[in-house]
């Protein structure tokens, strides 16, 4: 984890970082493992899809901060949002549809489409999706879509960013915490964007990543789409993967082996999706035919193994 994205968290444990440096200088050690005990303890939370506690590092507010303060950096060097309003509405009321049934309802989500042509989706803490061109037009149906939105509210209702920084930083953060707490961040535009790109180059692990399969299937099942539409978004990548690796299977198990995963969920718990919303011809016409031409080429992004 680089410096300057420790600086930008480390006030969460500013004062407990002071404690535990009085405790070492004053010979103190039973209090130090208590404080210790006691940090990590209150830096637990439980997981609202597993019911299991995790090392939780940040709180749902510094979440929600945290992806307030990065989304529009991100955005930026996406390409910017495709200026379609139509467009944008559409991909936001599926998206809209299954956070309303998440296991963070309450959240407030954003769903935007911009103009990057690399096939991706990204998650930010505490609710900022983004869909890329190159994915927009490699999807077929709503369900698709549907399906990758889905994939990444559950990274967001399980937080699994958070999760993240906290398993990646560990204790590590206590100590590099006692040199940079009481530091400035800079609020200069290359800092910002800077730190931007850290946050996103965070690793899911594949506990995470087979989590959001699972849960992403349940959720679009359960806000009336048909199941088989997250197989065939993972039959797209896997073709697309022969041609030209997409930038979301980077980080992600092989497609092939999260297919049969999906189709075996399928079978034992939605044998029969009669009925369930497909869309077909509505993402056609809400979003093929919309799509504009040109696309942005180049951004920062393109060297980053994206797994969000």
């Amino acid at each position: 984890m680089k410096v300057e994205l420790i600086i930008d968290i480390a006030e969460v444990f500013k004062k407990k970082l002071f404690l535990i440096v009085r405790f070492i200088m004053s010979g103190k050690i039973r209090l130090l493992i208590l404080s210790l005990t006691s940090c990590l303890f209150i830096g637990c939370a439980v997981n609202p899809i597993t019911g299991q506690e995790e090392l939780m590092l940040l709180s749902e507010s510094q979440d929600i901060e945290m992806g307030r303060k990065y989304a529009p950096e991100i955005e930026k060097h996406l390409g910017g949002k495709i200026d379609d309003e139509s467009l944008q509405n559409y991909i936001d009321s599926v998206g809209q549809r299954i956070a309303r049934i998440s296991h963070r309802p309450n959240w407030e989500y954003h769903f935007t489409a911009v103009e990057h042509k690399m096939v991706n989706a990204i998650a930010l803490p505490g609710g900022h999706i983004f869909v890329t061109k190159g994915m927009l037009e490699k999807l077929t149906t709503e369900a698709q879509l549907a399906a990758l939105l889905a994939h990444e509210i559950v990274h967001i209702t399980a937080r699994h960013s958070s999760a993240a920084i906290s398993r990646q930083m560990g204790l590590s953060f206590v100590f590099l915490g006692l040199s940079v707490a009481g530091a400035k961040i800079p609020q200069d535009a290359g800092r910002a964007a800077g730190l931007a790109l850290q946050l996103i180059g965070l690793k899911y692990s594949r506990e995470h990543e087979r989590m959001a399969d699972v849960a992403g299937l349940d959720y679009m099942v359960v806000a009336g789409y048909n199941p088989h539409g997250a197989v065939e978004l993972q039959q797209m990548l896997q073709e697309q993967d022969k041609v030209r690796p997409a930038e979301f299977l980077t980080s992600h198990p092989s497609p092939k082996n999260r297919i049969i995963s999906l189709n075996a969920r399928i079978q034992t718990r939605y044998d029969s999706p009669e009925g369930l919303r497909i869309g077909k011809n509505a993402y056609r016409s809400a979003v093929l035919e919309r799509l504009p031409t040109d696309p942005i080429n180049k951004s920062p992004l393109d060297h980053l193994n994206n797994q969000l």
